[in-house]
């Protein structure tokens, strides 16, 4: 039996309803089914449209490092502390210690995180805390391709082209571009510059345990670069080390003998020390030296990510630092100290001291501080001689540079060597300039060891043609109270080295200075001597005056054996 019709004929309102859900859910089905097609379409649309952006050019701009002799790490010249690797040189360990820290599904996911994504838009909308937890892939597009904004539409896009980077690229070239634009505190951007920075090794020198350590680093780089030298950083650091080489282990990266093997390791001190600030003098001598032989502009050195590898030895720089203790000039004087090491015959410059602190005085008294020669030249009066000694005899304010090569001359026989700095330069492996020593003779046997012996440091006969003992000869500008300048320069055939003191104090004129006198306690000339012979021990590791010969001078109270004093 039908139910009786109310309201004019009218069925009820839930009669009706039941009898057009199905009607209406099949609306709604085809409107929702509509929408996901509009949007997969959108997202298909937009991936088409959506092409891969070049990297920012800061993070293709590269700096340019400079090396010791021995591949020691200098410093830089650039505006980012960053230089490209291959992935071939960054080891395994290394690579799975980020992956375990940072997207330990990186080898198999699609370059994208949907939960993280969820994560970061939500927090977008509802203004919450920015989120992490994106991919290595993601990471790499946010940090090299994309602006720093945090917008939703830039989190789609940034989506987008980790998906399309992942399925155009192979997982080795993103994380090879990852590694080398990633940033890890202490102005290092990319694992080599972080590897120099953190441990003063090469990318492809990281063991497990500093592979380990720098992957942890990339969480908050910003806090964990006083790792070694804040306590409480250095713990917090070492329990995330700890958490990472677990995950390696538990992925099989490293064994469990590897695991247990591993060490916490040392940090470089940070902020740097203060004998780092007189690499800056040796990093401008090389800088310009590279960029002449290169042809091209001193800006152009720094950011054509360039391996320059110089002639000097930071070991024996980081001494001379040490030794050197300047007396102090009184009131309105300074006193200064430059040295000078290089190789006789070759012209390599092994140390350049250019003075106490670059941040207050960046100017050169090494390669620039012409000063009183006095009596310093004396030995080649009347000495015979081609160029370009010629030339650098006739100066009467020569450099500590000059000087050096002048009795570097005499250590080799008469054979002069034009001085240089720069060894080698490469960049991205090829190298691009090699050293070729310029050496010509500028005396004859006879007058170089007519200046040796006017300087009373000619060899003994038993000495000529074995290597030449070790001599020191000191001159200098002024004498007694009124000493200016004051030069000690020892040789052998393996090393001339030069110490100078000389002192200034403001000129009538602004801006200028005038050559003042040198304190007469400490006495300068002990100073110099014993300077030159402490830093002769550390450069050779004789001591001073051993192989002298029968025929030296006895040496003075204060004066290294071997030393001779004019002036």
């Amino acid at each position: 039996m039908r139910p009786v019709a109310r309201h004019g004929g009218r069925a009820p309102f839930r009669v009706r309803f039941r009898r057009t859900r199905g009607r209406r859910l099949r609306r709604l089905s085809l409107v929702f089914l509509a929408l996901i097609g509009t949007l997969c379409t959108a997202a298909v649309v937009a991936y088409k449209l959506t092409a891969i952006p070049e990297p920012h050019p800061e993070t293709v701009t590269q700096s340019t490092v400079f090396l010791d002799s021995k591949g020691t790490y200098l410093g830089r010249r650039g505006p980012v502390d960053r230089q490209d690797v291959p992935l071939s040189d960054v080891p395994l360990h290394v690579q799975e210690a980020v992956i375990a820290a940072e997207n330990r599904s990186f080898r198999t996911d699609s370059g994208i995180s949907p939960r993280a994504i969820g994560r970061a838009a939500l927090a977008a909308v509802t203004g919450g805390e920015p989120q992490g937890g994106s991919t290595i892939t993601q990471q790499y597009v946010k940090n090299a391709l994309l602006s720093p904004e945090r917008s939703l539409s830039r989190k789609a896009r940034e989506a987008l082209i980790a998906i399309k980077l992942d399925r155009t690229r192979s997982k080795d070239e993103i994380l090879k571009g990852y590694l080398n634009t990633v940033y890890f505190g202490r102005g290092a951007a990319g694992i080599q510059s972080a590897a120099r920075n953190y441990f003063g090794v090469d990318a492809d020198d990281l063991t497990v345990s500093q592979g380990a350590a720098l992957a942890s680093i990339v969480n908050i780089p910003s806090y964990y670069e006083k790792a070694g030298s804040d306590p409480k950083v250095t713990t917090k650091l070492e329990d995330r080390w700890m958490w990472v080489l677990d995950a390696m282990e538990a992925s099989g990266s490293i064994t469990a003998k590897q695991r247990a093997a591993a060490r916490f390791p040392a940090f470089r001190f940070y902020p740097p020390g203060e004998t780092e600030g007189q690499r800056q003098y040796l990093i401008d001598v090389a800088a310009k030296e590279a960029a002449d032989r290169l042809g091209i502009t001193d800006d152009q050195l720094a950011r054509g990510g360039y391996t320059v590898s110089t002639t000097f030895d930071l070991t024996l720089q980081d001494t001379t630092t040490q030794q050197v203790d300047a007396p102090s000039g009184g009131k309105g004087v300074r006193v200064h100290t430059a040295v000078v090491g290089m190789v006789p015959g070759d012209g390599a410059v092994r140390l350049l001291y250019g003075g106490s602190d670059y941040a207050r005085q960046p100017f050169n008294d090494a390669v620039s501080g012409a000063v009183e020669a006095g009596t310093a030249l004396e030995p080649f009066s009347g000495v015979r001689s081609g160029e370009p000694l010629r030339r650098l005899l006739r100066t009467a304010a020569p450099t500590p540079l000059d000087l050096a090569s002048a009795y570097a001359t005499v250590a080799a026989n008469g054979m002069h060597a034009a001085p240089y700095t720069v060894a080698r330069i490469t960049q991205e492996g090829r190298t691009v300039y090699k050293a070729k020593p310029d050496a010509r003779r500028a005396l004859n046997p006879k007058e170089a060891f007519l200046a040796a012996d006017k300087a009373g440091t000619a060899p003994t006969p038993v000495a000529i043609g074995s290597r030449a003992p070790k001599m020191f000869f000191t001159g200098g500008a002024g004498g007694g109270t009124t000493r200016r300048t004051v030069w000690t320069t020892g040789y052998d055939s393996r090393l001339a080295v030069t110490v100078a003191l000389f002192a200034d104090r403001p000129g009538d004129k602004k801006g200028t200075t005038v050559p003042a006198q040198l304190p007469n306690e400490p006495s300068p000339t002990e100073s110099a001597q014993t300077t030159a012979a402490e830093i002769w021990r550390a450069a050779t590791g004789d001591d001073a005056g051993d192989d002298a010969g029968d025929d030296a001078r006895p040496a003075s109270p204060g004066r290294p054996a071997g030393v001779t004093e004019a002036g």
